[in-house]
Order: C-alpha cells, then structure tokens, then sequence
C-alpha cells in the first residue's frame, strides 16, 4: 500500500454535505466592472479567530496569463493574521483590485498597523499591491525568499524593510504564536514558499494547491465540481515540475496542517487529505517516466518563465518527466550535474549579460552528444543570438528536436499553443521508441487480435479558441447517454487538441462518410510541424461559437461541450453533452473502421 504524504491527523472520507451547513459568515463588497464589463468583488470571511482571509474574486476573468483558458474565472486569496503583539499579512492581490482590496483591507484594521507582509510567490497577481502597501506603511517588513526580495527590489525601486527567510526559518507574532517557512522553489517560480502557522495549523500556500475557480463559498464544499478544474491547474503549472512537487510534500508531510489557505480558489479544509494525495499519486506518475528534459530559463527576464512553463507542459503531456532550472538561481555543480542526466535539453535564451548568461558555460561543458536539443527566443530584448546558441550545440553533436523558435511579437495564445506543440513533439521523439515496443508487448497476441474485433466509425474532432484551431481522426467514440445526449471521445494525452477539450470547452465531432473518406483522413493523419494551420486546403464553416470548423464535407455534425473527463494510463476519456447538430447527407453512411488488432488505432 503507497503511504500518503498528507498527515495522518487529516480525517479521510470526511463529509462535504455536512460541512456546508457550517460554513462561515462572510462580507460581500459591492461589484466593480473591470475592462470589457467584466466583475470585480472582494470577500471577507474567518477562517479561525484571529485570522481573515480577504478573497479577490475575478468571476469573469477566461484566460490566465493567455497560456489556459478559464471557465470559472478565478480569485486571489490574502490572508490577515494576527498575533497577541504582532500582524502579519500573508501575500496581497493583484493591482486591479487596489481599491476594493484596501477597502476591506481597512475595514479590519489600520494597515499602519500590520507589522510584516509575508510574500509566499511574487508573481504580479499575487504581489501586485505590495508596493502601495509599503508606501502606505513604510515601517512594515516585506518577508520572503531571497529571489522573491530581490525581484520585488527591482519592483518597488526605493528601499524598504525586509527580511529573507530560508527553511525552517520562523517568525515570531508572541505570545508563542509562529509562522514557519518551507522552502519550495519552482512551484511554480523559483521565489515560492510555504508559510506554517504553529498555533491555528494553518498552511499557506499561494499557487499551491489551488485552482482557477470563482465561487463565493470559501471552502472546498463540493469535490466533484471542483476535482476537474483542480487537475487542469495542476496539469498547466505544476506538473511540468513534479520533481519540485514532491520534494515539497515531504518538507510538509509531517506539518500538522488542517486547512490549506491556497492563493487561487476555494481554501482547502474539508478536502485536505484527498486533494494532497492527488498531488502525490500525479507527480510520482510523471516521476517514474524514464525519459526526462532540462528546461533551462532566466527567471524575470522577458517571456522566459511563460515560455518555458508551456513548453514543460507539452513535454509532459508525452510521460517525460521535466526538470525546471532557473539559470539565474542554480547553482554550478547542481546544474553540472542534472545536464548530463537529462535526455534532452531545452534551453530559454538568456539575457547577454548576468548570472543566466554566465552559466550558459556550464551547460556547454555539461551536455553529452546525441542529447536532443531545443533552443528558443525569449523576447527579453536582449537576448543571446539563438542562431549562435543552436551552433554551439551542433557543434557538440547534440541532435536538434526542432529549429531554433523564433518570438517576433508579443506572446498571444497563438504562440503559447505552437511552444506546447513543439514541447509535445520534442517528447514524442525521445519516447518514440519505446512507446512502439510497450504497445506491442502490452498484451497477448490473442487478446490483441480479439479486442481489435470491436468496431467504430471514423470522425474528424475539431476545436477552436482566440484563432488557434486544432483537430484529430478519432475512431474511439460512442453514444453515452440519452437525457441528455451525450458521446465518449477517447483522447490521447499527447494529442495537440486535448487542451481544447477541458471541463467546459466546446468541440465539434464531425462524421466522415462512407466510402469518400480517404482524402480527408490522409490529410488529418499527417503529422504537421508545431504551429502548423491544420485546416489548409480543408473546406469547412464556423460552428456557433465562430471559432470551431464544421467540415462542409462530413455525413453529419455535432456541436458537444465537454462535462467532465476521466483519466486512463494513456488516455483521457471526454464525456460531453450533445447540444446541436446536424446531418448534411441523409442517403449517407457514417464510414467504419475495422481492425486486425487492438495495439494501433
């Protein structure tokens, strides 16, 4: 039996029904309008006496930094705590909030009056008010990690209090009252760290542990709603570092925690058991991939930290385990020695000049010939020539996964989508070998030959979002329910097209017809370069969401929305609801797809 990383005070199975009927009081601000009309709202609500979480809740954001999409908007959680002689306020929100932040901020207490604010990461969404907090209150002690100081230095540009904490570190609000450091680098930035609250077993966490979801019940009362947007979140930013995952889980697994106090979401309190464990069984999956990538980026420079995020994840999509490095931080031997272990590198281009430019001489002495390599732009303005970067390599007998990426403007959803697909590509090249041989020896020929007997039809699945379309042949399809209409969809993990097909997200399933469907299977079967326009050459019509092509030459069409997903070892199996449709070519057949055998499509 695996044991579980979470604490063993934790109660399991614990009643989510029950719980809500005991949920807290909690003050409601009015409602702002944002850019584009969309809804701005704080609330106030205790978690335990003495501590309030101000919670900053986005309900219309839908798209996170334009790498993910969002269904549910998202929040930005703060935390006031107070000690018998000392205050502290655990990180703050993003600026667009300033007003109705510091509004409910003051109606609990003089912010004159807190005497540190305790930065767990310092992305701008979660720091983006620590400067206006310091020019309200210049005596208040910024708290955080050395890399998180030294970029909100550059971000405050004039001096103020701080104090940089390492593990283990602790801060004293009296009367035995402590707040506890966990150092836990790269989730998802290089700053991060877990704060500990002694007395009331609280865990702060920021962008651990949370997820993109607006509600405006503070705690994790419904599971099975939340489960869905809780794995994407994990997928998008901490999955590309589970080596990072779980050297954290065993930094806090003997912390007695009871409630998770997570920076995106609904805090974790009835849940804390289920969802640490998940976080533990998804990272030690990706952890026993034999195949693993260095992605090596200069942290605050240009687009390094979104760029290199989203290549991780197309890469482990694939099973490639993904060690993130941030060449301004590492240290020299550390580095000298997770490039030689890698099969594969991918490398940021850093800045001419400072510590990432000054270690790039260690990874030229540390790669090893026939690695395979990646090199990409990090529109920095100032960055290393990757032309010349990408001959280094070469040089070196390094095998290039791809040409060097190239960022000419600045980064849309379009260009996030190309990096991930050259990251799915890069891994897909590294484990192609081996994906062959496991599939061949996954089952007897028997049982290979029997189960190769079930039949299915062949569709093209196409998804659109912001301009960015992408579609695959998928045969690995049914009818799942009746009321409402509802189909399965099979999805290979490392198909380009299952992230356009999350919890919410419209697809279309298009029905090829029989006997006329070779040319367009031929053309959906090739592999395209990353970035590639699937559609060219391809007839087809806007679905009702304007984005999504209908093929004008299927038998018929199906506009569905996807309900909820369930993970297989290699697949992810899509339930959406049917909600329009139509068949184009009545004396028509759906074409069908035999097999001799169950190891191929």
């Amino acid at each position: 039996m695996r044991a579980t990383c979470a604490p063993s005070h934790v109660a399991r199975g614990r009643s989510t029904r029950a719980k809500a009927a005991s949920a807290p009081s909690t003050n409601l601000s009015r409602v702002e309008e944002w850019t584009g009309g969309k809804r701005l709202q704080t609330q106030v609500a205790e978690v335990v006496p003495g501590v309030t979480t101000i919670r900053s809740l986005d309900w219309d954001r839908d798209r996170f930094d334009i790498e993910f999409g969002l269904q549910n908007g998202t929040t930005y959680n703060s935390y006031v705590v107070r000690g018998p002689e000392k205050v502290a306020l655990v990180d703050v929100s993003h600026e667009k909030f300033r007003e109705l932040y510091f509004e409910a901020l003051e109606g609990l207490l003089d912010p004159k009056d807190i005497d540190y604010v305790v930065v767990n990461h310092t992305e701008p969404d979660h720091s983006g008010l620590v400067k206006d907090l310091v020019e309200m209150n210049p005596d208040i002690t910024v708290v955080g990690s050395k890399v998180a100081i030294m970029f909100l230095k550059e971000l405050i540009n004039k001096p103020f209090n701080n104090t940089v904490v390492k593990g283990g570190d602790e801060l004293d609000l009296g009367g035995e009252h402590k707040l506890e450091f966990v150092m836990a680098p790269n989730l998802h930035w290089p700053d991060t760290i877990l704060t500990f609250d002694h007395k009331n077993n609280l865990l702060y966490t920021c962008d651990v542990f949370g997820m993109h979801y607006c509600s405006d019940k503070v705690y994790d009362e419904e599971l099975s709603e939340l489960l869905p947007h809780y794995r994407f979140y994990y997928d998008c930013l901490m999955g590309p570092n589970a080596k990072s995952v779980l050297t954290a889980l065993k930094r806090i697994r003997d912390l007695p925690y009871t409630t998770i106090c997570n920076g995106h979401g609904p805090l974790l309190r009835y849940n804390v058991a289920d969802m640490v464990d998940r976080y533990q069984k998804w990272s030690e999956s990706i952890g026993k991939a034999g195949a693993s990538i260095a992605v090596l980026y200069a942290s605050d420079y240009g687009y390094s930290d979104r760029l290199s995020q989203i290549l991780a994840k197309g890469i482990a999509k694939t099973g490639v385990a993904v060690e993130m490095v941030d060449l301004n931080t590492v240290d020299a031997q550390e580095l000298a020695e997770i490039i030689p272990r890698s099969t594969g590198v991918a490398i940021l281009a850093p800045p001419q000049s400072g510590p990432a430019h000054d270690m790039f001489g260690v990874v030229l002495s540390s790669v090893k010939s026939k690695q395979t390599f990646l090199i990409a732009e990090s529109y920095g303005g100032d960055d290393e020539p990757v032309d010349s970067l990408f001959r280094s390599m070469v040089d070196l007998g390094l095998k290039p996964a791809t040409e060097a990426l190239r960022v000419k403007d600045t980064p849309d959803e379009g260009l996030y989508q190309l990096f991930e697909e050259v990251g799915t590509d890069m891994g897909q090249t590294i484990t192609k070998k081996d994906s062959v041989q496991k599939m061949k020896s996954s089952m007897s020929p028997e049982v290979a030959k029997a189960l190769g007997r079930i039949s299915s039809g062949l569709y093209v699945v196409t998804a659109g979002h912001e301009n960015v379309r992408s579609a695959m042949i998928a045969s690995w399809v049914s009818q799942a329910s009746f009321e409402p209409l509802g189909i399965s969809i099979a999805v290979a993990k490392d198909r380009a097209i299952e992230s356009f097909m999350q919890v919410g997200d419209s697809f279309v399933l298009n029905c090829l017809e029989e006997g006329k469907f070779a040319p367009i299977m031929k053309h959906f079967l090739k592999r395209f370069p990353a970035g590639a326009d699937r559609f060219e050459g391809v007839n087809w019509v806007p679905a009702s969401n304007g984005q999504t092509p209908i093929l004008t030459d299927a038998v018929a069409f199906m506009e569905c929305k996807v309900v909820s997903r369930m993970e297989v070892p290699d697949h992810w199996i899509v339930y959406a609801e049917v909600f329009d449709g139509s068949v184009s070519k009545p004396e028509s057949r759906t074409a069908a797809h035999h097999r001799k055998v169950a190891s191929y499509y």
